[in-house]
């Protein structure tokens, strides 16, 4: 293990990444997990880290206050927890298990890509990721990605539109597969941007060699595509049906962060109504199943004992923010303590992202433009008004003139979708 790892890569459960409170690691999952294994990997995470855990914007699970001794005993403790995890460059899937309205097992064809890819044992960038969206809900639209796979239906068959470099609206369309083709083409694919050395992307070729370079991997097994129809945002939050009559129940973490304990009890109260499995989701949710319709609204009252956000109005919905200082060691505000001040004054709402608070320019929080971005500066807190944390902000202002500013900026005006 190298309990250091470098910045500008991404952490792994194996190689950890310092921060400002510790070293931080991060857990893409690869199915749902027993939900007493998540217990354990809970109370894993207390004893080894400082006890505050993350659910990213992608659905992985991040451990935070780690230390460079207790960092291996930690990956110890959750390589007993027989969980399925992405080791190597994550292959995302839809994250409802057993949903009716899927097209295809999207988690069956990621295990097979995962096996594909490690036995070619390509050398991608770490930075490099793959999405598999079965066609269901809650789709994975909002992902970015290098290689997308999404489940169609055509005629009688379902098959899977591949795109390049983007989330849903602005992939470049690479053709149609075949399901039994799947597999092959993606690994393909994946072969000839790692051909091009580590640090590579599918971004990349595109700009520097065109779309022809990848047509030629797939020769006469990829159909031409055609411009899918927009989706409504995915909402994790709610019931959701699935295919055996019951239900699953999604809650998200408040700006994407709580207590391993919380989280414990969270799953303890999942596990005594009934409840088998969690699993981490996109939009900074967690999944807990299955349970009946009427059981979900006592799990939901629980969740929101334990401060989990189970109203997909809430304002904390509304905004978006990093760890920020000091938990960050590149944050320069403290942007999850403003965060938490900022949304007790914003209308509750559906509109998607209102203010995105980041604590550098970098925005690992949300890469997007939002209505109002709050960035830590040298000069205090920069105001950037539909743009992202890296533009350069109009004004500055004192953490304490936030919320004024915030109630000023926030009038009727546009929003971005999360």
């Amino acid at each position: 293990m190298n309990p250091l790892h470098t910045r500008g890569a991404c952490p792994r459960l194996a190689e950890p990444m310092q921060t400002g409170d510790g070293l931080i690691a991060r857990i893409v999952t690869a199915g749902p997990i027993r939900v007493d294994a998540f217990i354990r990997l809970c109370a894993a995470a207390q004893e080894h880290g400082n006890g505050v855990m993350e659910i990213s914007a992608r659905g992985s699970l991040q451990v935070r206050g780690l230390t460079p001794s207790s960092a291996a005993p930690f990956a110890s403790a959750v390589a007993e927890l027989d969980i399925e995890f992405c080791d190597g460059v994550p292959v995302i899937s839809n994250a409802l298990p057993d949903d009716p309205t899927a097209l295809i097992d999207a988690d069956a064809l990621a295990f097979s890509l995962r096996r594909a890819m490690a036995a070619r044992e390509l050398a991608l960038s770490p930075k490099v990721s793959v999405v598999i969206d079965g066609g269901g809900s809650p789709h994975l639209d909002a992902l970015t990605a290098d290689l997308r796979l999404r489940a169609i239906q055509m005629a009688d068959e379902a098959k899977l539109q591949v795109s390049l470099a983007g989330d849903s609206a602005s992939a470049t369309p690479l053709g149609v597969v075949a399901l039994d083709d799947a597999v092959d083409v993606a690994t393909h694919i994946l072969a000839v941007i790692a051909s091009r050395g580590p640090a590579a992307r599918a971004a990349d070729l595109l700009r520097g060699e065109g779309i022809r370079v990848f047509n030629e991997t797939a020769g006469d097994r990829m159909a031409t595509a055609t411009p899918l129809p927009m989706r409504p945002r995915a909402e994790p939050i709610g019931l959701h049906k699935l295919s055996n009559g019951r239900c699953a129940m999604g809650v998200a973490l408040a700006f994407g962060q709580a207590s391993a304990g919380d989280l414990m009890a969270l799953a303890r109260s999942a596990r005594a109504n009934g409840a088998t499995w969690a699993r981490p989701a996109p939009g900074r949710a967690l999944l807990l199943g299955p349970i009946d319709e009427m059981t979900g609204f006592v799990l939901a009252t629980a969740a929101d004992d334990f401060g989990f956000v189970v109203d997909a109005r809430d304002p904390r919905r509304r905004i978006v923010a990093c760890a920020g200082a000091p938990a960050c060691a590149s944050g320069l505000i403290e942007a999850h303590a403003l965060a938490v001040k900022l949304a007790e004054h914003l209308p509750p709402s559906r509109d998607g992202i209102a203010v995105h608070v980041s604590g550098c320019a970098k925005g690992c929080a949300y890469p997007g433009p939002a209505p109002l971005t709050i960035v830590g500066t040298g000069q205090g807190c920069g105001i950037v008004c539909n743009g992202t944390a890296r533009a350069t902000p109009q004004h500055y202002v004192h953490a304490r003139d936030l919320v004024a500013e915030v109630l000023r900026a926030s009038q009727p005006r546009d929003s971005v979708d999360a």
